[in-house]
């Protein structure tokens, strides 16, 4: 019900006052950060403290950590609630708006209605969608075209996830896990890798492959698809979108394609891999589809400096480098592996490893623990359980039993809080730690650091 966008659904300056339920998370923070730009009041709630809620009430939101009706204030018809996916419609404060007559409606919707007016760039794909929406927007600032932005995660160059440009462009990371990116009209689109996941939600590997036809069939006409044609389903996409008569930009690490590495010769990266050059190919072309200049773009993707959890430094302590990283599907296991082996240099890598959602685990837990058997050590963690029951048959345990190194180099550990002694007993001088994982494994690092001698990033 709530992937639903009204056709009616006003532009945000229009909303009235907004409420966000569900507001410390990566899509709502961004939404509500957008709406304090624009100079709509905000309020909303989350279950628990964080520094994202601060740094909200901060920026003017009156924010509640945890869920009451009473947190809906006067607010009543004319007014917004938006509702994150994972909140029930159960939960008091949905409940309240309902019976009070507010206006309700999905992230989704509350994106594209903050898009009214802009033209729109959206990224998409299974993997590399928040990387490649960081770079774009990065390169687009350093071009003079200072885009408004929303991504999955904190820019490490500003800090926060979202900000209001002054131009008539809007950069946006279209999550697909919910069919979230379905609601939106962009001018021009990004499609990194088409890959089955989020299972949970759609039927089958079909279905979900189907949802990126579907989206690519609402860029505009005059606009463009960029995809990059390394992965099979992309390229299968690109095919088709060019047979609807759809401009279509083809990028690849290979040579082949509209645009490969050649473009970005003389340009040192932020981090190894050919994943990480297929993501910044993919921002080029889109940034020069966009009209800005290729010498300004460049110099925009060598000024980035990464995005909060995705390969991101923590710290170093008794010679041991520690970096975190979101991964969780088998495919950005094996990339975000095989870049921590490029910047381990002669180390070691030691990982560990937080499953992410039963449902993914039950069918990909085996083919996890394969990707992960490219480290010299893992440690893996119980599954981070979300939006889904448990099921004492889905475990960790499913990933560590397939993950092929000798008896010794990788075991399970279920209780989180013995994580980060099982992996400071593995590490040594000259070895490079990875986190891995959507979930709470990101508190492990600066655990394991203060274990190694308390240093910090």
């Amino acid at each position: 019900m709530r992937l639903d966008v009204p056709a009616d659904v006003p532009a945000a300056d229009r909303l009235g006052r907004v409420h966000l339920v569900g507001i410390g998370g990566a899509g709502l923070s961004g939404i509500a950060r957008l709406l304090l730009a624009r100079g709509v009041q905000v309020s909303g709630s989350d279950g628990q403290e964080s520094a994202t809620l601060d740094a909200l009430r901060a920026a003017g939101a009156t924010v509640h950590v945890g869920h009451d009706a009473a947190h809906l204030g006067d607010l009543g018809p004319g007014d917004t609630l938006v509702v994150s996916a994972a909140i029930p419609e159960g939960n008091p404060e949905y409940v309240e708006a309902d019976l009070r007559g507010l206006r309700v409606l999905s992230r989704a919707a509350a994106m594209a209605s903050l898009m009214d007016g802009f033209r729109v760039v959206a990224v998409a794909g299974t993997h590399g969608k928040t990387t490649t929406t960081s770079l774009l927007t990065v390169a687009l600032q350093e071009s003079g075209l200072d885009p408004t932005y929303t991504i999955g995660g904190d820019l490490s160059a500003t800090g926060v996830n979202a900000a209001r440009g002054s131009g008539d462009l809007f950069v946006a990371e279209a999550d697909e896990s919910d069919g979230a990116f379905l609601a939106y009209r962009p001018f021009g689109a990004v499609v990194t890798n088409i890959e089955a996941d989020h299972l949970d939600h759609w039927a089958d590997g079909a279905a979900y492959a189907r949802a990126f036809d579907v989206f690519a069939g609402h860029v505009d006409p005059g606009g463009f698809l960029v995809a990059c044609v390394d992965d099979p389903g992309a390229a299968a996409l690109a095919g088709r979108a060019a047979a609807w008569g759809l401009r279509v930009v083809t990028v690849s690490t290979r040579p082949g394609a509209d645009v490969g590495p050649d473009v970005l010769d003389g340009v040192t990266l932020w981090s190894p891999g050919d994943h990480f050059l297929a993501d910044a190919l993919a921002a080029y072309a889109a940034g020069v589809e966009l009209g800005a200049d290729p010498d300004d773009l460049r110099r925009g993707l060598a000024a980035y400096a990464g995005t909060k959890r995705r390969m991101e430094a923590k710290g170093e302590a008794g010679g041991v480098r520690v970096y975190d990283s979101y991964a969780h599907h088998p495919t950005e296991i094996a990339g975000d592996v095989a870049a921590a082996r490029a910047l381990a240099g002669e180390g070691r890598v030691v990982v560990a490893y937080q499953p992410h959602l039963v449902s993914r685990t039950r069918l990909f837990g085996a083919a996890m623990g394969e990707a992960l058997g490219a480290a010299d050590e893992v440690v893996v963690c119980d599954v981070y359980v979300s939006r889904e029951e448990p099921d004492p048959e889905v475990t960790g345990a499913l990933v560590a039993d397939a993950v092929p190194l000798a008896p010794g180099h990788v075991v399970f550990v279920p209780d989180l809080d013995d994580v980060p002694a099982a992996v400071a007993a593995r590490a040594r001088p000259g070895d490079l730690v990875l986190t891995l994982g959507a979930g709470s494994v990101t508190e492990i690092g600066p655990r394991v650091l203060e274990l190694l001698g308390g240093g910090r990033a």
